[in-house]
């Protein structure tokens, strides 16, 4: 696979205020230090791709940031209120939701149950109306229970149910992971739609291809820190850079 795209004009997200501060994040799970002194900031309206190998820290920064780990050091602010401490349901009011790579589909449920089913956190979530423009193939499957929707509609499902929570910062993880092109082709539209609609979003993904047009900026990790940080401008001349730490 080649890191080399062709990159859109993107807006300049970057003059938003910052919405997620990590500074000097340290991650342990037992004895195992995770996180070595992880530091990023995100802005508001802005798409920000964590890269890297499987084992690189990605997913641990994630749910470190939703409260998910334990034991952290350092310093995690959610549109500038310190969320280190705080239970995860206090940290999703603050304006998180996680999609995690599991998706948490309840098969007993229907689609529409599953989507009905987390509390509203903010009255900005959207309604039903508004989530199925987005993603028609959830009306079409609304009764359909849970373990008959296919992986695509799942993946949907899963991103669905946050939007109409209320929550307007993202957490994305791998959401194009074994999913057919024209599935994935669908949810990188809905990425773009979303990001016009002013959220924020955060998305681990191993699929650089995907990850590549839609993000604002780049952060490569590597054993459990982040070692290059770079612009959607920047890709063309560091394509030799990127295929080196992802090993493509």
């Amino acid at each position: 696979m080649s890191a080399h795209v062709s990159s859109p004009s993107h807006s300049e997200s970057s003059a938003g205020p910052i919405v997620i501060r990590v500074n000097d994040l340290h991650a342990f799970y037992g004895e195992s230090h995770i996180l070595h002194g992880v530091s990023f900031d995100v802005r508001e309206r802005e798409v920000v791709s964590l890269l890297g190998r499987n084992g690189g820290g990605r997913t641990t920064t994630i749910r470190s940031i939703m409260g998910l780990v334990d034991r952290l050091k350092g310093s995690i602010e959610i549109n500038g209120k310190r969320s280190i401490g705080m239970k995860p349901f206090r940290i999703a009011r603050l304006g998180l939701g996680y999609c995690p790579e599991e998706r948490w589909i309840f098969g007993s449920l229907s689609c529409e149950e599953n989507l009905l089913l987390p509390p509203k956190i903010s009255d900005q979530g959207m309604s039903l109306a508004q989530i199925y423009e987005i993603f028609p193939n959830l009306k079409t499957r609304r009764n359909a229970p849970g373990t008959k929707l296919s992986g695509g509609e799942q993946q949907m499902l899963a991103i669905a149910r946050i939007l109409r929570t209320g929550a307007k910062i993202l957490l994305l993880d791998e959401i194009s992971e074994g999913l057919a092109p024209t599935i994935v082709d669908s949810l990188a539209d809905t990425i773009t739609k979303l990001r016009t609609l002013g959220y924020t979003i955060v998305m681990i993904e191993q699929n650089f291809e995907f990850a590549a047009p839609l993000a604002d900026r780049f952060l490569v990790m590597e054993r459990g820190r982040v070692v290059l940080e770079l612009d959607q401008s920047e890709l063309a001349a560091k394509t030799e850079l990127i295929n080196h730490y992802l090993g493509v």
